[in-house]
């Protein structure tokens, strides 16, 4: 407290009134001081807190889609697709997907996988006969999907378009949009009537190969190639796909055959499930000069959740954060608006670290949140960019309708000895 000079100057008198009258005005100004500086930081703290985005804030955004998921083909490989007895039914499945992870994964779109291992034939035999026994299987698959989704609809709903998968987020029900993928042009027996069929039964892409080459075009696996990329058939089918809204997709096919593919598709392409060859030399992966392509093409990487994709050195040690690595680099090379997920999840023995099953896919949101990728850009990775494929691959369809559909050359009816008709 200052006291006023006439009170040193003579301490027998009292202070003035003058001098009350100043110390009241300046323990106002104190205590207004206090109560706004208090006011002001409780603001800063509350306005800090709350513009932090969060997942939900993500997660209500767009839906969250995973590119590839081979769920049912582990459901024929260890159920027989038998999926009405009790140990599916009742029992834990032990493999990386099941309904109750799904929910906690907060998952709202899928391409299922109905894929079915290339031919075991020899490599070089690609006729028609080869593929029948993989074309029955096949629609086995895609009528699996239709049973699960029949049986399960609390969990899971057909769709067919990116207008589907919209309304039903935007519907505010929890079901999975469920489209369908297949695996390798080995799966359409060498015939684009059958390619059109699977898209008729909501197969929304195909994978031009899986580990063998085909009439169409060039694996990654194995290396020495067939067709240097496309064959001239593939480079048909590619129009043919374009023509009806098939989603092209690259995972798996040779570097070549991307290459192919990105200098002739009117549509913009898919990697289902591919990851970046600069972080990890696997021919599966898509090098830089390729995913320069993507971006001129508008298409999505959909990153991959396999360890041997992931880290190419030490696929034991791989985890969550080198995904968030993957999705990171392609981001900052070509935009986020081309990367999106596709794990993979039970087409892998084990999954990385931290992305075990389908319930950690808000823990990879979260991770990249932490490193600053903003709300927008996640809301693209999630979902947003390969329903915005999607919709483009649908709007390049309807430009192409009056197009005739491209047709297969089938054996000649009657045989060469002569005309039998055979009570026709």
């Amino acid at each position: 407290m200052i006291w006023p000079q006439e009170k040193i100057a003579h301490a027998d008198k009292p202070p003035s009134r003058r001098w009350w009258e100043q110390q009241h005005v300046m323990k106002m100004i104190a205590t207004g001081m206090t109560v706004t500086l208090t006011l002001l930081l409780g603001f800063r703290r509350f306005y800090v807190c709350s513009a932090i985005p969060t997942v939900e804030d993500v997660l209500a955004t767009a839906p969250l889609i995973d590119g590839h998921n081979d769920f049912p083909i582990w459901i024929r490989a260890f159920y027989q697709n038998h999926i009405y007895q009790e140990n599916f039914t009742h029992d834990p499945l032990f493999g990386q997907v099941d309904f109750s992870r799904l929910e906690q994964g907060r998952l709202r779109g899928q391409f299922w996988s109905v894929y079915v291992e290339c031919p075991k034939t020899e490599p070089a035999d690609q006729s028609d006969e080869t593929y029948f026994e993989i074309l029955r299987d096949t629609f086995q698959q895609i009528d699996l999907v239709y049973r699960l989704v029949k049986s399960h609809p609390e969990a899971l709903a057909l769709v067919d378009s990116s207008a589907g998968v919209r309304e039903l987020f935007q519907s505010g029900r929890t079901q999975i949009a469920s489209l369908l993928g297949i695996e390798g042009l080995h799966q359409i027996a060498n015939s684009a009537s059958v390619l059109r069929l699977y898209h008729t039964l909501g197969v929304r892409y195909a994978t031009l190969t899986h580990e063998c080459h085909n009439a169409f075009a060039d694996s990654a696996t194995p290396k020495t190639p067939q067709h240097n990329g496309l064959s001239q058939a593939g480079r048909a089918l590619i129009h043919e796909m374009n023509r009806v809204g098939m989603l092209v997709d690259l995972a798996h096919v040779s570097h070549a055959t991307m290459r192919d593919v990105l200098a002739l598709t009117r549509s913009p392409v898919i990697f289902s499930h591919s990851s970046a060859f600069a972080l990890c030399h696997h021919e599966r992966n898509v090098p830089d000069d390729v995913l320069d392509l993507v971006r001129l093409n508008a298409g999505v990487v959909m990153v991959s959740f396999y360890p041997e994709y992931t880290r190419c050195a030490d696929p034991k040690r791989a985890d969550i954060a080198d995904v968030a690595d993957h999705i990171q680099y392609i981001g900052q090379r070509i935009g986020y608006q081309y990367v999106g997920l596709g794990s993979d999840f039970d087409g892998m023995p084990t999954g990385v670290r931290g992305l075990e099953d389908v319930s950690h896919y808000p823990d990879l949101i979260h991770i990249l949140q932490e490193r600053g990728v903003p709300v927008k850009e996640l809301a693209g990775v999630i979902g947003g960019n390969v329903l915005r494929v999607l919709g483009a691959a649908e709007e390049v369809a309807a430009s192409m309708a009056e197009e005739e559909p491209l047709e297969d050359s089938v054996k000649p009816f009657f045989s060469s000895m002569g005309i039998r008709y055979a009570g026709l």
